[in-house]
């Protein structure tokens, strides 16, 4: 049974980096309250309140094609845009450091720019790398959803559990955490970005930490077990071809 499951509870322990960080090999854009992919995907897309979304400037690195005119199409049919979901404008860096604006396009936006351009081989290719990266998306987020969150809360009321009192609790956490993110093979604060295989990952290595503590006299006993147990989860998943 668990003690602290509200469902509206944040995860907390996973180490998100400040809105917008992210690594510089990303063409995703930095985008405050958003979270960027924390790898170099085909076709990167960034999380803005639970909702994926395509930088413009990605989608005109991957067309082929200047930015500006694909930004000048997105301000012409403004109104267009907007009959299908609210239009985020933001402005980052360009080269050279100069200020340069840009859109992030929900699904159905993106996919009404393509139609706005010829009907070229590149833009059908395109076509083709926006469906399986948001279909992707959806995945991810379904899985977060139904298997993702529960497991996080098992898991980290069973480490309150055998840690509560201890002024080290909230190392305990954060350190299971850290076994967690390295067995799906991510980083601080790249949960929310994680792709389905990784989601899935993170699943069953949060469960089977909470099954660690759960069965352990304590938190110093549950961790050691729990490291014993993702370690050869890890090699496991390798052998397979699951982690990353």
């Amino acid at each position: 049974m668990m003690t602290r499951t509200d469902q509206n509870r944040k995860p907390a322990g996973d180490g998100n980096p400040t809105a917008g960080q992210q690594p510089n090999n990303t063409q995703a854009a930095i985008v405050p309250g958003c979270i960027a992919p924390g790898k170099d995907d085909a076709l990167a897309l960034v999380i803005c309140k639970d909702e994926p979304r395509i930088d413009s400037r990605l989608l005109a690195q991957h067309f082929d094609r200047p930015h500006q005119s694909l930004f000048e199409m997105v301000k012409d049919y403004r109104a267009d845009f907007e009959k299908l979901g609210l239009l985020r404008f933001q402005t980052g860096k360009a080269k050279g450091g100069r200020p340069e604006r840009f859109a992030l396009l929900t699904e159905d936006q993106s996919y009404l720019l393509l139609t706005y351009t010829r009907n070229t081989a590149k833009a059908r290719a395109l076509k083709i790398k926006l469906i399986q990266a948001f279909g992707e998306a959806r995945r991810a987020a379904q899985s977060h959803r139904a298997e993702y969150l529960p497991t996080y809360h098992a898991l980290h009321d069973a480490i309150h559990a055998r840690a509560a009192g201890s002024p080290n609790e909230k190392f305990v956490h954060m350190n299971v955490n850290k076994l967690v993110n390295q067995t799906a093979g991510i980083e601080a604060g790249q949960r929310a970005s994680a792709s389905f295989p990784q989601q899935s990952l993170l699943t069953v290595a949060q469960a089977i930490a909470a099954k660690a503590m759960q069965q352990a006299p304590d938190h110093r006993t549950g961790f050691q077990q729990a490291k014993t147990a993702l370690v050869e989860l890890s090699r496991v998943a390798l052998i397979e071809g699951a982690a990353p």
